[in-house]
């Protein structure tokens, strides 16, 4: 059997285990086509073959770019580190500018694109990258060459040795992939993980995968070109189970009924939008219905893992599991066994819901300088808590530094930032990673993130505010669809505010309420202020004095990757959205208080 110790040797291992048939599924034409796992290593052979014949070295670097997650990508990814080059994986939303930073600091030579959009951003910069060659698309785009031309020159065997040479050759320390780090201030750090920071995590991850072995579906949508993804779905193949690759995430509700995946990843922001989905149907229920509907909404908010509740609420949940939350499961295929979150804090309430609903979901935690998982929740062996990331993976060893800070070193902690020695000695202490997240860890071993240490806050009074949680418990109102708690230095918190427009109207056409036509006109309503007014308040009482929010303002716009108020992982972007809104916020804290 392949002793699995480079992210190469993971197709071989699954062949020689698994021999799926529906190793890798994309959606083509309307119809799956599955790639077998002798298909996969033999296409990635053919493509090491074809790189060499295009003079590919050791240490390349090729740049992959991709809208939507596909066969192609994972064909080509271990294609290209059989023969000792790296992949440098972009993230297709990004700026122009960053596309020139990232293929000219990466020195990238080619360039895999997926279609004619991501395409024209690269033309449109390429001319300025003296490294590049050139530029494949998976799409097939007139006058650009396609991948199947590196097939094509790689379906002569006769190089093959030579493939073999390189693998040979490749060790597990050796530079695997540059990831540049989606960061909400400043230039992109190219992140340096080595075949053995990614393949140990994969294999301290394994233990925790509670799915049945070459037996399973997995959908996989969110960007494979962030870690947490693209190792997730090495572990997918790793552990035997079959990855279906999403059309898009405007799709995502037909492909979960046509796959039935036992297993997917999602970030918070996927399930508050799932949620609020479903709580809009069961508002617009009636009687009965509507009763039994927000009867088991209320018992699954109290719900405990393991059946800490004792019998009668898990007879309770029998039922409701039965006659409402069965139908939530249909809508996400009827065999979803578990979700696994990352990304961000996940609001407890969900967790809890979701695991009522028979759906649990596992929060882990990492960061893609750590390859990415540091701690995740797992059902087995009562390694579940709510409202943690859960316990630490194997190997990974986390303490928390006297300011609160959660230091971490392993396996799987980078070799370092590319080309910047000074930002690498910067983030270590006595080989600990400073991860930027203030936790604690508590006795059962379970570790709990608090906020992000560059995020928290002094007011002018030198009270602490950590905008995390109180945006967090913010964003269980309906009402709001991104908040972004401000006020350093100043005399008390306030909050830029941007409203769930959908919502905000259907509750004002409700309580016939006129808020104009346009996004401008709502967020000046007075009748959709006070509303508001009322769901910060109610939110409020959870914390301090110190920590409540005082004053808001509405946004008129939505808060995107695309506007730039959003990292391309659904981050905020606080010093971007400061700026933009720099005129409301002068209006909460320069302008004389009018109430």
């Amino acid at each position: 059997m392949t002793n699995v110790t480079r992210i190469f040797d993971i197709p071989y291992y699954q062949l020689e285990k698994y021999r799926l048939e529906d190793a890798l599924v994309t959606k083509q034409d309307g119809d799956w086509h599955k790639t077998s796992s002798k298909d996969y290593v033999e296409q990635a052979c053919a493509i090491s073959r074809g790189l060499l014949r295009i003079g590919v070295e050791k240490d390349t670097k090729i740049a992959v770019i991709s809208s939507n997650n596909r066969t192609e990508w994972h064909l080509l990814d271990i294609g290209v580190l059989q023969t000792g080059a790296q992949t440098v994986p972009i993230y297709p939303t990004i700026s122009e500018e960053d596309y020139a930073y990232v293929l000219g600091h990466s020195e990238a030579q080619y360039c895999f694109v997926s279609d004619e959009e991501v395409l024209a951003k690269v033309n449109a910069i390429r001319s300025g990258l003296p490294a590049f060659k050139e530029v494949y698309s998976f799409d097939r785009i007139p006058g650009v060459k396609h991948w199947t031309e590196i097939l094509e020159l790689g379906k002569d065997d006769s190089n093959q040795d030579e493939v073999e040479s390189r693998m040979k050759d490749i060790n597990p320390e050796d530079l695997a992939t540059l990831i540049y780090t989606s960061g909400t201030t400043g230039r992109p750090k190219g992140v340096m993980l080595s075949h053995r920071n990614i393949v140990s995590n994969v294999l301290n991850s394994a233990e925790r995968v509670p799915l049945n072995e070459g037996d399973s579906r997995a959908l996989s949508f969110l960007p494979i070109c962030h870690i947490f993804e693209r190792m997730v779905v090495y572990l997918y193949q790793y552990y035997g189970i079959s990855v279906y690759f999403a059309e898009s995430i405007d799709k995502m509700s037909d492909n979960l009924k046509e796959v039935k995946p036992n297993v997917m990843t999602v970030v918070p922001r996927l399930l508050e939008k799932v949620y609020d989905k479903i709580y809009a149907r069961g508002s617009e229920l009636t009687g009965v219905k509507k009763k039994l509907f927000f009867w088991a909404l209320g018992l699954g908010e109290k719900f405990e893992p393991y059946g800490a509740n004792g019998w009668w609420y898990e007879t309770k949940l029998g039922i409701a599991r039965k006659l409402i939350f069965s139908k939530w499961q249909e809508g996400l295929g009827g065999q979803l066994d578990i979700m696994v979150s990352g990304s961000a804090a996940l609001q407890p309430r969900l967790s809890r819901i979701f695991a009522a609903a028979g759906i649990p979901v596992m929060e882990g935690y990492g960061l893609t300088e750590t390859s990415p998982v540091i701690a995740v929740n797992c059902q087995k062996n009562k390694g579940w808590k709510i409202g943690t990331v859960g316990k630490m993976i194997p190997e990974v060893d986390v303490k928390i530094a006297g300011d609160g800070e959660i230091l971490c070193k392993g396996p799987s902690l980078m070799m370092g930032y590319y080309k910047d020695p000074e930002k690498t000695a910067a983030a270590m202490t006595d080989g600990y990673f400073h991860t930027g997240d203030i936790g604690e860890i508590d006795s059962e071993g379970f570790l709990r993130i608090t906020d992000r240490k560059k995020e928290m806050f002094k007011t002018s009074g030198g009270k602490y505010i950590a905008p995390q949680i109180i945006e967090n418990e913010m964003k269980q109102s309906r009402f709001i669809e991104q908040i972004m708690v401000i006020g350093e230095g100043e005399k008390l918190p306030a909050a830029f505010i941007q409203p769930n427009f959908e919502f905000v109207r259907e509750w004002a056409a409700r309580k016939k309420v006129d808020v104009g036509k346009t996004d401008e006109e709502l967020v000046q309503t007075p009748g959709v202020i006070a509303r508001f007014k009322e769901e910060v308040a109610s939110h409020n009482s959870k914390f301090g004095h110190w920590e409540q929010i005082k004053k808001f303002e509405l946004t008129p716009d939505v808060w995107s990757v695309e506007n730039g108020q959003l990292t391309p992982t659904l981050k905020l972007k606080r010093r971007v959205i400061k700026e933009q809104y720099k005129d409301l916020y002068d209006k909460i804290y320069r302008q004389p208080d009018e109430s």
